[in-house]
């Protein structure tokens, strides 16, 4: 007897268990929250909180992914572009990591062109790419991370910089090939690119589509990623 005689959707009720898992790690995240505000001020900024507090980021960045991926194979992806001013958004990135940012001794900053536009994008799917990318930015930053915003021919471009040792050039070589397989010294799976890449994709407008591209150098010489939407 297979899924199909036996009427189950086995995707589904992995997406189904993925969610319930989201919300219980938001509950589990409120309420590790709640208890480091009652510490006393010499128990907290500990490394073991820190780690803590970077994987529940990784943890539910994963999650988010997951359920992303599953939508949009299933065509259940809405696309709800909208105009949105870059220097709010990127702001509100950052804000949303601060405490694993500073957990970890790393200064985030951002810089946007100022070309008088505000951005066209889905404002949820574009903050889950780039969510996703300052986790894995702030894992391998050594100190810094440099967030930024400008016009490229006619395309927004966001740009997410760190300074450390940068993506393997294997990756680089192969980018087009985002699921590379897993890699058992980093634990990559290449989703995180699919993920982004497919999300960049939803994203057209007068014949050009979203795209992304990753390399090494920048600003602050570590791992480059950038998404380009029309």
């Amino acid at each position: 007897m297979n899924d199909q005689e036996t009427g189950l959707d086995f995707s589904m009720v992995i997406a189904s268990t993925v969610h319930d898992m989201k919300n219980s790690l938001a509950s589990l995240i409120q309420a590790h929250g709640q208890w480091v505000k009652d510490l006393p001020d010499a128990q907290r900024g500990t490394p073991e909180q820190g780690v803590i507090e970077y994987e529940f980021a990784h943890l539910n960045g994963m999650l988010v992914q997951l359920l992303g991926l599953y939508k949009l194979g299933v065509n259940q992806l809405p696309l709800r572009p909208d105009y949105h001013e870059l220097d709010d958004f990127i702001e509100a990135q950052l804000a949303f990591h601060q405490e694993v940012l500073d957990s970890r001794g790393i200064v985030a900053r951002y810089h946007v062109d100022d070309f008088g536009l505000p951005g066209f994008f889905d404002r949820e799917l574009i903050g889950s790419v780039v969510s996703n990318v300052v986790i894995n930015a702030i894992r391998f930053a050594r100190q810094h991370v440099l967030i930024s915003a400008g016009q490229v021919g006619e395309q927004l471009v966001i740009r997410i910089n760190d300074d450390g040792p940068g993506f393997p050039e294997r990756m680089i070589e192969h980018q087009t090939d985002y699921v590379l397989g897993l890699n058992q010294s980093s634990g990559s799976t290449g989703l995180g690119l699919y993920f982004a890449a497919n999300i960049a994709r939803q994203h057209q407008r007068q014949g050009v589509t979203g795209h992304i591209e990753i390399a090494n150098g920048g600003e602050l010489g570590g791992g480059l990623f950038s998404i380009y939407l029309p």
